[in-house]
């Protein structure tokens, strides 16, 4: 499997509280990759460089071979690499089909000023894509109207709109209910598969990683203190200890 994301000693500091600290990392294609760590481990922090949120102090970000170090966020879509959030960033007073419609033509770079978003967006593909997250069926409801696991499966929707070939996810269980997890994950890994789409996801339940993660990177302290097998990182004796508090 060829590389698909890399960094290069980043690191970053906020005033004298390091968030980031020479993290040297590679991602290949197909795999789906389980970031764990306290809060304030620099998990999202790490996110938001590779995605141009933030700029690093040094170091480089390396995209499809590509330098992408201080790239806006808009750029760095455009070159394959989506993210969805922790707080699903919707367009509420929309329709869930007009969530796709609008995700969709900002790929494309164009939006209508006097046309329906229906005569002017890709309808196959939007349709395909609804069913993909199981949304088919409330495509004509306010996004506002979702709970909050079909929320989740709005905003990765959005994500795949733009064709990525990375999504990060800032995790995607967060404020779903323990019963509808599964479910979503579900849902969200069999759209992944589908598209042919790497992922990288933050998740605190331990379950969840243990159940869909082929890989784990657990943050301790603004670096990756261990990197591997889920069995393997979750059974080290620093990560039991620090990250996952037993």
């Amino acid at each position: 499997m060829s590389t698909l994301l890399r960094t290069q000693g980043l690191t970053l500091a906020f005033g004298g509280l390091i968030v980031a600290n020479k993290i040297d990392f590679e991602l290949s294609e197909g795999e789906r990759l389980a970031v764990i760590g306290q809060n304030g481990a620099g998990k999202t922090t790490f996110i938001n460089i590779c995605t141009g949120l933030l700029r690093p102090d040094a170091g480089r970000v390396e995209f499809d071979s590509a330098d992408i170090t201080g790239l806006s966020p808009r750029h760095i879509v455009r070159r394959g690499m989506a993210r969805s959030f922790q707080l699903p960033q919707l367009f509420l007073d929309h329709t869930v089909r007009q969530c796709l419609e609008l995700a969709g033509m900002a790929r494309e770079k164009r939006l209508p000023f006097w046309r329906s978003l229906s005569f002017t967006s890709d309808r196959r593909e939007v349709d395909r894509v609804l069913e993909l997250v199981s949304l088919t069926g409330r495509q004509h409801e306010p996004a506002a109207n979702l709970p909050e696991g079909q929320r989740k499966l709005l905003d990765v929707a959005m994500s795949l709109m733009l064709a990525p070939r990375l999504l990060i996810m800032d995790e995607p269980t967060s404020g779903v209910s323990t019963e509808e997890k599964h479910g979503v994950m579900e849902i969200v890994m069999g759209a992944l598969e589908e598209r042919k789409v790497t992922a990288i996801f933050v998740e605190h339940d331990v379950d969840i990683v243990k159940r869909y993660a082929t890989r784990v990177a657990a943050w301790i302290a603004g670096a990756i203190a261990a990197d591997g097998k889920p069995e393997v990182v979750l059974a080290d004796v620093n990560v039991r200890r620090e990250v996952l508090g037993e």
